[in-house]
């Protein structure tokens, strides 16, 4: 094959490459747009400081409307999860919002907006091994407990770009000591094999009591087994 072919195929995977990355950055709303809420947690923050070596539960609304004193009253839990963010929301913040709290196990939600935004499987789990490697780099003893992303009635279409991100995950978990997973989706679904309305509120995305009661129920063995070992 002449020079000239290999020189025309590495032209275009360079401009593929250039293209994509410039879509993924496209599709990745800017970090900075959470900067009032961060606010409000620092605030919080200074007034009650935060006991550390608990539970810090992050992510999106699914963590936000988690009502976690209330589902987890024996346990030192800090919630620090701002409705509608993205893994690199959180990456991006842990040096305000999860290192000061020094936290023994992170539960972390995110991953249906990465998703629901545009990102493919890839980029989620590649944004999911960024956030690990940070936390572990500062706080190498905490475990960090990844929340399957949810199948859900409003987002169904995209649950299987969801699962291959779920996917990824959880096989990289079985080999990090510190990484599990948590698969809550079977929780949600049906006889059908579709998620189930019992298990979500009106808008088919959010979850209802029965949703977080399955949730919990899960969290609370995978943090029984964390305290015994």
């Amino acid at each position: 094959m002449s020079a000239k072919f290999f020189c025309t195929i590495f032209c275009s995977l360079a401009v593929f490459g250039t293209a994509f990355a410039e879509e993924e950055a496209k599709a990745r709303p800017e970090p900075q747009r959470w900067e009032k809420t961060i606010g409000k947690f620092l605030q919080s923050d200074a007034e009650a400081p935060p006991a550390k070596g608990g539970i810090l539960f992050i992510g999106s609304s699914s963590i936000r409307m988690w009502d976690t004193k209330r589902w987890f009253p024996q346990r030192t839990i800090i919630n620090r999860g701002f409705g509608g963010s993205w893994i690199q929301d959180s990456l991006h913040y842990a040096d305000k919002i999860i290192f000061p709290y020094a936290p023994k196990t992170i539960v972390l939600y995110a991953g249906d907006n990465d998703v629901g935004g545009g990102l493919k499987a890839p980029a989620v789990f590649a944004d999911y091994v960024k956030f690990a490697e940070k936390v572990h780099q500062e706080l190498p003893e905490t475990e960090i407990i990844f929340i399957a992303i949810k199948p859900s009635i409003k987002r169904w279409q995209l649950w299987p770009e969801m699962k291959r991100a779920n996917d990824l995950v959880a096989e990289r978990c079985q080999s990090q000591p510190l990484e599990r997973f948590a698969d809550i989706a079977p929780l949600l679904l049906g006889e059908d094999g579709k998620p189930a309305a019992k298990y979500f509120v009106e808008d088919g995305l959010h979850l209802s009591e029965a949703g977080y009661q399955s949730w919990t129920k899960l969290l609370e063995s995978m943090l029984n087994k964390n305290s015994e070992s």
